[in-house]
């Protein structure tokens, strides 16, 4: 996967990895290669020592963070950044998924988040975002917050109760087969590629391969955007 043209010229570094399981640093190492970077233009830490030793000998622009490292939480760290560079890009790319990690992290200052178990597709895609000025989240997670805004709504009495206009619905371009359309409404429900496959006893290459279509096809570039667009055309409820 070659990186965006756009993305080539402005390529912010260096990049600082704080991960502490060799093979997802080796992992994150190779995504950042595929969008562009230079071997030299990436640092590794495996703590939060050897991170604040390479934040104190040189300014960093963009750090892939774990919020669980052996010697602390990634969260201090991420106020450290936040607070000396407020510019920063910083993704966190880590195996936990409740609202409660998330909602820290961005507390924390953390401009997305994205789940270990994600395809490279879809973490090369997070970080692009964050380059481009945007905040990526999980789409599991943010399913799983975005429920609890009409509760919220819901229960504050002093909101007034104004009708709401349909939107309207896009054209329908191509069509999604039936199997994409299966496929969409399990990432919907929150599924990850590789339970996807389990469910429809199909391999994870073959869901990678539907879901870059169906985003072919909605004309989109992520998860949440998928679903949101699915809904929004009556291919899934």
């Amino acid at each position: 996967m070659n990186s965006a043209p756009e993305l080539q010229a402005v390529l912010p570094s260096p990049v600082l990895i704080v991960e502490d399981e060799p093979l997802l640093q080796q992992r994150l190492h190779g995504i950042l290669l595929q969008l562009g970077y230079g071997p030299d233009a990436l640092l590794h830490a495996a703590s939060l020592r050897e991170a604040r030793a390479c934040l104190a000998a040189q300014p960093v622009t963009l750090a892939l963070v774990d919020l669980m490292l052996p010697d602390g939480s990634g969260l201090e760290l991420i106020a450290q950044m936040r607070a000396e560079t407020p510019e920063m890009g910083i993704l966190v790319v880590s195996a936990w998924s409740s609202e409660e990690s998330i909602l820290a992290a961005l507390r924390a200052g953390a401009t997305g988040y994205v789940l270990k178990e994600r395809d490279d597709i879809e973490v090369s895609m997070s970080i692009r975002s964050v380059l481009r000025g945007g905040a990526p989240i999980d789409p599991f997670i943010a399913r799983r917050i975005l429920q609890l805004l009409p509760l919220d709504t819901a229960s504050n009495p002093q909101t007034p109760s104004t009708p709401v206009a349909t939107p309207p619905v896009a054209p329908l371009g191509e069509a999604l087969s039936e199997r994409e359309g299966q496929i969409l409404g399990l990432v919907a429900d929150g599924l990850t590629n590789r339970e996807i496959a389990e469910r429809l006893f199909l391999s994870r290459h073959t869901v990678e391969s539907h879901i870059k279509r169906i985003y072919r096809k909605l004309a989109v570039s992520s998860r949440t955007m998928a679903v949101r667009e699915g809904r929004a055309r009556g291919v899934i409820e």
